[in-house]
C-alpha cells in the first residue's frame, strides 16, 4: 500500500478523534444542561448521562488510537506481524465494549424513563449495529492476519 493511501486514513482518522473530542468538550455538557433546564424533574441525571458519556468515549479513543498504531505498521512494512494482530483485537474489544456500554443505556433508559423514548431506543439500535459490525470485522481481519502470518512462517521454513 502506498504511504499517500495511509497518510490519508491517518487524517481521516486524527479528524475522527477531533470531531469526537470536540463533542465531549463542547456539545455534551450543552445537551445535559440543556436537558436539565428543560427537565428540573429529571435534572438529576445530568451528571450520570455526562459520566457514561465520558466513560463510553473511552473505547472509542482507545481503538482510534490502535487504528493509528496499524497504520503505521502498515507504514513500515510491518502489516504480517503480531504486533497488527494486537491492534486488530483491542479494535475488536473496544467494538464490543462500546456495544455492551449503549445496550446498557438503551436498558437503563427503557427502565427508568417513562417518555417517549423510541428515539433513544432506535439511535441505540444503531450504534450497537455500527460498533458490532466493526468489532465483526476487527475479528475477521485478525483471524486472517493470523492465518497469513501462520503461512508466511511455513513458506520461509520451506525456503
Amino acid at each position: 500500500m502506498k504511504r499517500g493511501s495511509t497518510f490519508f486514513l491517518k487524517g481521516v482518522v486524527v479528524l475522527l478523534g477531533l470531531g469526537a473530542l470536540a463533542v465531549c468538550i463542547f456539545l455534551l455538557p450543552w445537551i445535559a444542561s440543556g436537558d436539565a433546564e428543560a427537565h428540573p424533574e429529571d435534572s438529576y441525571l445530568q451528571y450520570p448521562f455526562l459520566v457514561c458519556s465520558y466513560l463510553l468515549s473511552i473505547p472509542f479513543f482507545a481503538a482510534l488510537v490502535q487504528t493509528l498504531k496499524l497504520l503505521s505498521y502498515i507504514d513500515r512494512g510491518q502489516a504480517f506481524s503480531e504486533l497488527s494482530v494486537r491492534a486488530l483485537r483491542s479494535i475488536k474489544h473496544c467494538g464490543i465494549a462500546i456495544a455492551a456500554f449503549i445496550a446498557l443505556g438503551v436498558l437503563f433508559v427503557m427502565v427508568f424513563i417513562d417518555d417517549d423514548i423510541t428515539h433513544i431506543i432506535t439511535l441505540g439500535v444503531l450504534f450497537i449495529f455500527a460498533s458490532s459490525v466493526i468489532a465483526s470485522f476487527a475479528a475477521v481481519l485478525q483471524k486472517v492476519l493470523r492465518d497469513a502470518i501462520r503461512i508466511k512462517i511455513e513458506n520461509d521454513l520451506t525456503v
